[in-house]
Parts: structure tokens; C-alpha cells; sequence
């Protein structure tokens, strides 16, 4: 995942908005593409603390030290945003009105957002997918397009600042568009 010119992501700070139930391979593998770029990425949470993360919904993974929590801090503090899967972790960050309203605030800021699986379960919350083409999870798609966005079955799918991805087989994809949209938008 590095490039040849080293760390595109070098001097961004990016956050990664989580709760317990995030899908652990959905946190770390952008995590860990994006500080290989260089990015310092802060995990964001409802609470302090540590946050349990899930393997396929159901079985415990590792737990994650949380940096910052969503009511105490601003999109502008932040030069991008990735919003992991797994059901319970969007599901509960969307009846959080602080996390909502910082999902909300950060895409109507221009800044990129990066999201995955189930994800944009949040994105449909924040009232942010109208007119939007994404992809997700199969069972997040109705949720879209009821709340009117366009939604696509591709392992990636760029809509000016959002990229989005169906799921974990889709990260090494996903990695890739999350640093090119991130280095794209650090050049605008």
C-alpha cells in the first residue's frame, strides 16, 4: 500500500468513528493503510475508554483504545473520517444525536469520508446519502434508497468526497480508494 513517493498521507489527522460491536477487520486494516501513508488516525467513540470489537458480529475480538469521544470534538479538527461495519456498531452510533451530527457536519464540510459494510447505516441517520451513489452491506441497501441515494453493487464506489465498500473481502480495495480520495483531497 505504500507508494513510491512515500507518505501521501504524511501531516493528516483522520478519524475513525467506532463503537463496541465494530467489525475488528474493518477498524484495523484502514487503520493501519492509512498510518503506512503517514495519516495519524484518532479513534472516536460515544465513550471513554476501550471499545469491544466483533469478528463476524458474534464472536469477541480485541478491544481498542478509544482517543477521543464524538460529543468533544469537531469535523474540523480532522482531515478525514472512515465509518467501520459490523450491525451493532452503526446501529448504535446512529441513535447517538452528537455522533450523528458529526457524521452529519463532517460530509457536508467537503472533507472525505471513508465507509464500509453496514456504515452507512449512519450516513442514512445523518440524512446525508440523498442524491449519492454508494454501495454497502446488501442488507443496508434498502435504507438507502429510502432515503434517497443510488446504490450500486461495486467493490468500490467513489461519489466526490464519500468512498464507499460492500464489505471486508472488499478492503484491499477499499484501502486503496480511502488513500487516493484522502491524498486527492489534500491537494485540493
Amino acid at each position: 500500500m505504500n507508494s513510491a513517493d512515500g507518505a501521501r498521507l504524511s501531516g493528516l489527522t483522520i478519524a475513525v468513528l467506532a463503537t463496541n460491536g465494530v467489525e475488528e477487520v474493518e477498524l484495523v486494516e484502514p487503520r493501519q493503510a492509512l498510518e503506512q501513508e503517514g495519516a495519524t488516525v484518532r479513534l472516536i467513540s460515544l465513550e471513554p475508554g476501550e471499545i469491544q470489537a466483533m469478528e463476524k458480529d458474534v464472536h469477541a475480538a480485541g478491544k481498542y483504545t478509544v482517543d477521543r469521544v464524538v460529543a468533544h470534538v469537531s469535523p474540523e479538527e480532522f482531515d478525514g473520517l472512515v465509518l467501520p461495519g459490523g450491525t451493532t456498531n452503526p446501529d448504535q452510533l446512529r441513535q447517538d444525536g452528537k455522533a450523528v451530527a458529526f457524521v452529519r457536519d463532517f460530509v457536508e464540510s467537503g472533507r472525505p469520508v471513508g465507509v464500509i459494510c453496514h456504515g452507512p447505516w449512519t450516513l442514512v441517520e445523518a440524512d446525508v446519502v440523498r442524491d449519492r451513489t454508494l454501495t454497502s452491506y446488501p442488507s443496508v441497501r434498502t435504507d438507502i434508497r429510502n432515503a434517497g441515494g443510488n446504490v450500486v453493487d461495486q467493490a468500490v464506489v467513489v461519489d466526490r468526497n464519500l468512498v464507499s465498500s460492500r464489505n471486508p473481502g472488499d478492503l484491499p480495495a477499499f484501502c486503496n480508494a480511502l488513500i487516493d480520495l484522502f491524498a486527492s483531497h489534500r491537494a485540493n
